[in-house]
This record gives C-alpha cells, structure tokens and sequence, in this order.
C-alpha cells in the first residue's frame, strides 16, 4: 500500500482515516489500494488506515494466511459479537492529534469510505447501507473516499503512461487496418458482415500483443445508434458500399498494470461522403474539440476543473446545434488498468461527478449524436501529465477530422 502517500492525502482533507472493507469482492476499489486484488477472501476484512501510525487490519480467522506478509498490526476475529468488540477497538484507539496539542483521547471520528452521498457518484459506492449504519453508529462520520480514491487509484505511473501511449497507437494502427481492410474486401465484390471486421481487429490485437475485455463495436448504419451494441457470430449484419460504419475499440498490452487506450472513428463505405453523415459529424467534432480547448484553458490557469463542467461544455454545444436529445451517455470515463477506471467521468447526465480532474490521470473525450437511422461518436484519449499547457496530452492522435471514405 502507499501508506505515506494516503496519510498525506488523510491530512490534506482533514479526515482521521481511510477504512478500507471488502466482503467477497464488492468493493475492487479497497483490494486495489489494499493490494488484495488477486487474494481469495471469502470473509469480511477493514484496514483502517490512520492519518498517522501504521495501518490496523482486522481480518476473520480462518483467512489469516492471506494478510501475512501485509503492512502494520493484525487482529483477528470470528464470530459477529467479537466483531463488533475488536471494531469498536480499532475505532477508539487514541490517535495524535492532526495539529498540535497532546496526544490521549483522540479516537477515530472521521473516515473515508467507498461510498457517495445520495448515491451521486456510484462508480465508487461499493459499502452497503448496513455496514455505513454500523460504523456510524460506533460514533463516527463517514466520507465519501471518491476524491480520496482517485488520488490513490487512477493516477498513472510514468510507466503506465508509456504504456498507455504505446497501446494507443497500436489500437490506431488496428483501427487503420481494418478500415483499409473492408474497403478492399468491398472492392473486390466479397461479402462481409461487422462480425467479420470485428474478427479482423481481434487478429490485429493477437499479433500486437493486446489484450482486451470485451470484443471491438463494429456498427453499420442504423446498429450505429446504439452505443453499447456490438455483433457477434450469431446477430451481425452484412456490410455493403453506401453503408455508415462506427468501430470503437479499446485494448492494452498484457501485463496487468497496463493501461487501456480506447478510440472510435467513423467511416463511409463509397467514395463522396454524404451530407447528411458530413453535417452531424462536424458537430460532434467541434463538440469534442471544444472540450480539448476548455480543459487546455483551465489547466493553463491552473483552474479546478470539475468533471461536470466538461460535461456541460460538450453538451451545451450540441444541444445549440439542435441535437441535445440526441447525446444520450457521458462525454467520458476515467481510463485505467481496466476500461472504465476509478477516476472522474466527464459527466453531468448520468451522474453529476464532481470530482476535479487532476495530474496523473486519462479519461476519454466521446461527444455522440445518435439518430434513427444512423449515429455518429468520435472518441480521444487524453492523459493530464502536469501543470501547464504542454500537460494536456491527447495520446490518440492523431484524431478523427473528416468521416473516412473507403473506396
């Protein structure tokens, strides 16, 4: 665990400390931090992480053989009466003081924990309504840990970050690949379906050494106006000249700290692109460019920058376009070890995520417009590296401009 770099957080926002609990996998973001992630656990276990002192675990008895080699002291327990003992143990232990006077009765009062406030951010509300009641009912108040989470659990490595921009232009260079590969086919009379392509872009992931959790959306005309469709073997549909396409595919490399690089592109199946498809594409283009220039603007200026505001910025830019009925999901997600990580989403239409976008992180910037017949997404990565203009990296690039004709 980053124990010190936790207690510094724990004191920069004034709270005692992070109570991290876990009951058979419910909360991924307390195995993380705990670095139980890949630990069978099938009992309850809490580390309270103290802003001062070395961290407390309290752990069932018959799992002791997975907290040996673990950071701080262990208390074990076993049946719910000695629970509720060694808990409310824990919590009164005294602490030193956060700023000065002497040390004695100061018990935990205050911890961070996976959950949020009128459930406004439940990516990180992984504590049941029982166990809040419990803790709380030993004379403590808790906080959400969303921010706390973040700092801890999405900032990238300058490995990862590497890693990350390495994944990213492989994941071009497939989505290059089987663009250019269906126009082919296409001129060549063959038949293919988006399971076809789809299959195409998997082989490219083998052979780059990329792995990924899902398999690429390949959508053509209307299919491409549902975000979440994706064909498989059995439903796919045939794809001809004159047919809109939409592929979004996201992979990373093998290694399990690897970060993921996520990217959509959309192209046309003919020589001249119509209008229509031309239109809707410039707005969503100019949606997600604009959110690229708000985010570059504030973080010159060393501005917060909430998740929501960038959110609002894309949005607000469609919706004057006309269109705002049709963007049906988030402008982006946080982008981890896995897809969609623990970080803030730019969102202010599923959730209202507060949370303030900071050094270390990647998320995506995915404006949709999403018609009857047809829908259109373009989607960029991009990592905040440090303060500063030059800090805004998009690692995607280079980016979607023009709907790409394939023949």
């Amino acid at each position: 665990m980053k124990t010190t770099e936790i207690q510094a957080e724990l004191a920069a926002l004034g709270l005692d400390a992070w109570l991290l609990y876990d009951f058979r996998g419910i909360n991924p973001i307390a195995q993380n931090v705990a670095g139980l992630a890949e630990a069978h656990i099938t009992r309850r276990w809490f580390c309270l992480i103290p802003a001062q002192g070395e961290p407390r675990w309290l752990v069932h008895k018959i799992e002791t053989s997975n907290f040996t080699s673990v950071q701080g002291t262990v208390a074990l327990y076993a049946g719910w009466e000695e629970l509720n003992e060694k808990m409310r143990a824990l919590l009164a232990t005294p602490q030193p003081p956060l700023s000065g006077g002497q040390d004695g009765d100061f018990g935990i009062k205050t911890v961070a924990m996976e959950y949020s406030p009128n459930a406004e951010i439940p990516y990180v509300s992984r504590v049941d309504a029982g166990t809040l009641e419990w803790i709380r009912s030993m004379g403590v108040a808790v906080h959400t840990s969303a921010e706390l989470a973040q700092r801890m659990e999405a900032r990238l490595s300058e490995a990862q970050a590497t890693g990350h921009q390495m994944s990213a232009h492989l994941v071009l260079q497939a989505k290059d690949y089987a663009f250019k590969w269906i126009g082919s086919q296409l001129r060549d009379g063959k038949t293919i379906t988006e399971y076809d392509v789809q299959q195409v872009i998997l082989g490219q992931f083998d052979e780059m050494g990329l792995v990924t959790d899902y398999p690429p959306i390949v959508a053509a005309n209307a299919k491409s106006s549902d975000p979440h469709y994706a064909p498989t073997s059995t439903d796919t549909q045939e794809i001809k000249i004159g047919d809109f396409i939409l592929i979004d595919l996201w992979a990373k490399q093998k290694d399990p700290d690897a970060v993921f690089a996520d990217t959509t592109w959309v192209a046309y199946a003919d020589t001249t692109v119509p209008a229509r498809y031309v239109e809707i594409f410039d707005i969503v283009k100019e949606a997600r460019d604009r959110a690229v220039r708000f985010i570059r603007e504030k973080w010159d200026a060393d501005e917060r920058i909430h998740g929501y505001e960038v959110d609002d910025c894309v949005r607000g830019y469609i919706t004057e376009k006309g269109y705002g009925e049709f963007f049906i999901h988030r402008t982006g997600h946080n982008i981890g070890t896995v897809i969609h990580g623990n970080g803030v989403n730019l969102d202010n239409l599923e959730t209202r995520d507060a949370r303030a976008l900071i050094s270390g992180i990647c998320f995506s910037i995915e404006p949709g417009i999403y018609l009857t017949d047809f829908g259109v997404r373009t989607e960029i990565d991009v990592f905040l590296a440090g303060p500063g203009r030059d800090g805004v990296k998009v690692t995607t690039a280079p980016v979607q401009n023009r709907v790409l004709p394939l023949l």
